[in-house]
């Protein structure tokens, strides 16, 4: 945790509400987001048991898995998850700009110019907590590989034609989530943490109702008794009155409530095989009344533990957009809509589900991609939000202040001289700036570097001097250069994400991650086309 959010708990334990870490949304919020409220059955990990969905807050759609043991009825569910879902995931696709690009001959070497397509908007799942996310992982895993009964050989257990195709999405969302800066699934609990600090712990934040409670706590009660209140608070029956955001449930909720409506269903399901061995008038239609009437109870229960966290998590995106977006958010939700078309693309191709297991080099990519992504996403929100600027200045990455002196100066070693004025900065912030230490000016209408030359800590002032982006004549460019009296800012890192060191080709992995040559792998991804953003090259192994 940085200084400043440490500070912002302080804050907030002290004022009994949210404190903010971001002036600015730093992760894009959807016109039309799917919001996807999953539970699942205890006793078995990532068994589903319900789910509430839908792009409209006043009308959610409930699903659920009658009797959580019976795998038809919960292959049942997954085709109905698939059958809600999928439309909404598959409606981005249609709608698509045509992206230029070149492409390198591999026999001459010569560019040629190529389009691509690239889909105009990317669908956007909110899950109420990570966990919620891992669910959908685990569903996703669970469900790609499953045989269909449109298949030859469908085995015993033959899953609806639909449901892996909803883990081969399932399993690229997820998956995506995982790049920083993503924003086609976001667990709720993460977007409010980045965005506001509360005086609890993280753990305790990803309980969504009281994370929500130091945001508006009832009159008379401060942040930590609401929070308090929202976990704990039961009724005379021993039941939680805010249930806990999932994908768990309350144990006591599923001795006193479920477990109860599960038995009434198996007795009415057993009653109505009874009563259809016995003929006709055997009392058929009393058994199938009794039947709806259990699975009816059976909805109810889980509607009623599943409302509140569908009401907290749209609550949650009333706050979001209440912040005005970040500079930088649209570029990187290019790299969300690049992802969404190239896994598009696979599916249309008839490529085979993404693999259990990656291999090393696909693992390699991965890896690279994603710090090369953390990376950039700290660079641009120091970019685009004050709040996370002053968190580099306070760890001494980066100095703003006043310009108190500019002097003209020009370098004399080579042909013709070369401007290299000196910016003397008056500045209260501490920077660990060595002498000689290269720093970039922020906000900057072109990329300019400087080197620190003086530091003075008793006047507080540090004199930089500038070697790029002052145009190529012997004076500098008008306007390339901060005024006396500006305020500036400079950093001790890069404004642009450095790239990695290129992997070797797939013929020069060594044996210990998928060599030697010939060796059965994975096939390589395409080439990206050059001129689109640095995210598409990466997005084919997704």
């Amino acid at each position: 945790m940085s200084l400043l959010g440490t500070l912002a708990r302080l804050e907030a334990v002290r004022s009994g509400r949210a404190e903010p870490l971001a002036t600015v949304g730093h992760r894009r919020i959807s016109d039309r987001p799917m919001v996807v409220v999953p539970l699942t059955a205890a006793g078995e990990s990532g068994a589903p048991l319900a789910v509430l969905l839908g792009t409209d807050r006043e009308a959610p759609r409930l699903h659920v898995v009658p009797q959580p043991l019976n795998r038809t009825l919960r292959f049942d569910f997954l085709a109905a998850f698939a059958a809600d879902l999928l439309p909404y995931l598959e409606s981005f696709g249609a709608d698509v700009e045509q992206i230029e690009g070149s492409e390198k001959d591999p026999e001459t070497g010569e560019k040629t110019q190529i389009f691509r397509e690239l889909c105009t908007d990317a669908p956007q799942l909110i899950v109420p907590n990570s966990a919620g996310l891992h669910h959908l992982a685990l569903l996703g895993r669970s469900t790609r590989f499953r045989r269909t009964i449109e298949d030859a050989d469908p085995g015993p257990y033959p899953a609806p034609a639909r449901v892996p195709l909803l883990g081969r999405w399932l399993t690229h969302l997820t998956e995506r989530a995982q790049v920083p800066g993503s924003s086609l699934l976001l667990p709720m609990t993460g977007l409010l943490s980045r965005h506001w600090a509360t005086g609890q712990s993280h753990l305790e934040d990803q309980h969504l109702a009281a994370r929500l409670a130091w945001h508006s706590p009832p009159a008379g009660l401060g942040g930590a008794e609401a929070a308090e209140l929202a976990e704990t608070a039961r009724d005379a029956d021993g039941l939680l009155l805010h249930p806990p955001a999932g994908p768990v449930t309350d144990p006591r909720f599923d001795e006193l409530v479920l477990a109860p409506a599960i038995a009434r269903y198996d007795a009415a399901v057993a009653a109505l095989r009874h009563a259809g061995s016995d003929g006709p008038g055997g009392g058929e239609e009393r058994a199938r009344s009794r039947l709806k009437e259990a699975l009816d109870q059976v909805h109810t229960a889980l509607a009623g533990v599943l409302l509140p966290t569908w009401r907290d998590v749209w609550a949650g995106l009333d706050l979001m957009r209440s912040l005005p977006p970040a500079a930088h958010l649209e570029e990187r939700w290019t790299g969300d809509r690049w992802s969404y078309t190239g896994h598009r693309d696979r599916l249309a191709a008839g490529e085979p589900p993404q693999p259990r297991q990656d291999d090393a080099v696909t693992a390699a990519r991965k890896l690279a991609q994603r710090e090369r992504e953390q990376v950039k996403v700290e660079v641009q929100e120091a970019l685009d939000d004050p709040l996370a600027m002053a968190e580099r200045r306070l760890a001494g990455e980066a100095f703003t202040g006043r310009v108190v002196d500019v002097t003209p100066d020009w370098d004399t070693s080579g042909r013709s001289p070369k401007p290299r004025p000196l910016v003397t900065v008056l500045t209260p912030d501490r920077p660990h700036a060595d002498l000689g230490r290269e720093v970039h000016r922020a906000h900057a209408a072109t990329s300019q570097r400087a080197v620190v030359t003086e530091v003075d800590p008793r006047a507080g002032t540090v004199t930089v001097r500038v070697t790029s982006g002052m145009g190529r004549r012997k004076e500098p460019d008008p306007g390339s250069l901060p005024e006396p009296g500006e305020q500036v800012t400079f950093t001790l890192f890069e404004l642009t994400a450095r790239q990695s060191a290129p992997l070797p080709e797939p013929d020069d992995t060594p044996w210990t991650h998928g060599g030697p040559p010939g060796a059965d792998r994975a096939p390589a991804a395409p080439a990206a086309p050059a001129g689109t953003v640095a995210a598409f090259s990466t997005e084919d192994w997704e």
